[in-house]
């Protein structure tokens, strides 16, 4: 049987999904994955404002979504400064029209390390902005959140299904952000408040990326166990998440779920695998380093 060459679709982010003068707030959104979330929302008439560490970026993020129509806002801030990033979300709700109906959750950190070659400031920073960063969005979110009908959105890793080899940090840290969805989902269903994570697999053209999988040799060895035989883009977590924020989910809360094209119904194995040569590699040029 001759297996089809992998094709990616083209993006669905024009209709069916209407966002017109829905309020988006997304925390990270300056680049990567997330912006590109920004974007497909702004494409789709929402009302976007969006909240990074860097001021530079914000203006750049900002400029770049008002080019769909619709004045863009954003604050800058850090996620795990609790009163700083109540402050952003604050104004940020304020300037969309005194409320949030979508809240994307995104911001992250990482590096590739060893268990033993961590520091612990080092693990602390990646928990801190992953894990800590969310709860502190979530809870300074929560009373601008449009009840019932707010949305939340968590972009969460494979690392939270799979341990990886260098990943011991995000692993902890994207667990944990699962888990966060899970209780919100409960605690706040009452609300009429949906909490979904989404787990993007291998997008290709994005930092992270770069970092697991840093030549184009282990890339194409990525994409070759992805069961579908490609790498996503950031267009395929967008229309996800656009779906997830949508009416035609309006019974989803609670869900964990993977974008990547089938790698976590084989158990992660090729990220893992992508993994463990980064960490051959290392040694190898460390071995060679010494022997120098």
């Amino acid at each position: 049987m001759t297996t089809p060459a992998p094709t990616t679709p083209a993006s669905t982010t024009a209709p069916p999904f209407d966002f017109i003068d829905r309020r988006v707030l997304v925390v990270g959104g300056t680049s990567g994955i997330n912006l590109g979330i920004a974007e497909a929302f702004a494409a789709a008439g929402a009302r976007l404002a969006v909240i990074s560490r860097s001021p530079a970026k914000v203006t750049a993020a900002v400029e770049r979504l008002s080019a769909h129509g619709r004045a863009a806002t954003g604050a800058a801030a850090d996620v795990r400064d609790a009163e700083a990033i109540a402050r952003a979300i604050d104004n940020c709700a304020a300037a969309l029209g005194e409320g949030i109906d979508v809240l994307v959750s995104g911001a992250a950190g990482n590096f590739p390390a060893p268990l033993l070659g961590m520091s612990s400031r080092g693990f602390g920073a990646v928990v801190g902005i992953d894990l800590i960063g969310s709860f502190n969005v979530l809870g300074a979110a929560h009373p601008h959140l449009a009840k019932p009908g707010g949305v939340v959105l968590h972009i969460s890793a494979p690392q939270a299904l799979h341990a990886m080899v260098l990943q011991g940090h995000v692993c902890a840290a994207k667990a944990g952000v699962d888990m966060l969805t899970r209780v919100a989902a409960l605690e706040w269903g009452c609300d009429g408040i949906r909490v979904n994570s989404v787990v993007p697999g291998p997008i290709a053209e994005t930092e992270g990326m770069a970092r697991l999988a840093p030549t184009p040799e282990m890339e194409r060895a990525v994409a070759a166990t992805v069961p579908l035989g490609r790498l996503g883009t950031k267009t395929d977590v967008a229309d996800l998440c656009l779906f997830l924020a949508s009416p035609w989910a309006s019974f989803v809360t609670g869900a964990v779920i993977p974008v990547d094209g089938g790698i976590a119904a084989g158990g992660g194995g090729a990220l893992a695998s992508g993994m463990g040569q980064l960490r051959a590699v290392q040694k190898a040029a460390a071995a060679d380093a010494a022997a120098g």
